[in-house]
């Protein structure tokens, strides 16, 4: 009976952790019940939001000629995001133009994985509402934006591949049809399913503390260098997911290459 009370317990903890609601649970204090149409997710984008807003509008120092500070760290973000995925997945001009977009996906997934890295806010990465819109916009360059660059011929041509024999294309033609729905899936599962992994193993560790009392506590070292190394992969989450896209809507732009 016992050992059921804390397993109810634990599994609470956990579920408050990841999950989405309308209770924003912080600790020694009752819940904080959030309006109808605003969950704990949705609040966690709208602070991530405003966090970014008043980073760049507010410090960031643009006319500095020499940047220092914090503007050169953020130029050097923007700057490797340019060079070393923009421009070689999506050519000189085309990069250039979607520069800012990639920079936005970067910024804005990394400022929602970190606060969930805080105790006291939630993960909102580790949910598929958030991460699908993301990768549909993927998906609309993909193929819309695809269409008004190269137009409908263009377009078509991206699943034809070229020195392909014609007998071979009636396979081909729909893997390459279905391809365009698989990658924004892969998109959107990959960012949730390792937000959401990573955030599991961490409070399951600290979670041997409520079922095990003072033997539980030889968890929480290792929980620490877990959460440490959660860090590191919320930088490469947001990496992956930048320079997925723009590989995945490059292929797309140039279907000869």
């Amino acid at each position: 009976m016992n050992e059921s009370f804390h397993t109810f317990k634990l599994d609470q903890y956990i579920l408050h952790h990841v999950m989405d609601s309308h209770e924003w649970h912080l600790p020694f204090v009752p819940p904080i019940h959030l309006p109808p149409y605003l969950s704990v997710h949705g609040l966690m984008v709208i602070l991530c939001a405003i966090i970014l807003l008043v980073l760049f509008c507010g410090f960031y120092r643009k006319e500095e000629r020499v940047p220092t500070g914090l503007t050169n760290l953020l130029e050097a973000f923007v700057q490797f995001i340019r060079d070393e995925i923009a421009t070689p997945s999506l050519g000189e001009e085309e990069g250039e133009r979607l520069t800012p977009l990639l920079c936005t996906f970067f910024f804005f997934i990394l400022g929602l994985n970190l606060l969930g890295q805080i105790p006291l806010f939630a993960v909102a990465t580790a949910d598929m509402s958030v991460t699908a819109p993301l990768a549909m916009v993927t998906f609309y360059l993909m193929t819309a934006d695809t269409i008004r660059k190269n137009g409908i011929g263009g377009f078509i041509k991206a699943f034809i591949p070229s020195g392909v024999p014609i007998f071979a294309l009636v396979l081909i033609v729909p893997l390459e049809i279905l391809g365009v729905f698989i990658k924004t899936f892969a998109l959107m599962v990959r960012l949730f399913a390792n937000m959401l992994a990573g955030h599991m193993v961490i409070l399951s560790l600290l979670g041997l503390v409520v079922l095990f009392g003072i033997w539980g506590v030889l968890a929480v070292p290792l929980a620490v260098g877990i959460s440490l190394l959660e860090i590191l992969v919320v930088f490469l989450q947001a990496y992956i997911f930048v320079l997925l896209s723009a590989v995945f809507i490059g292929q797309m732009y140039h279907p000869e290459h």
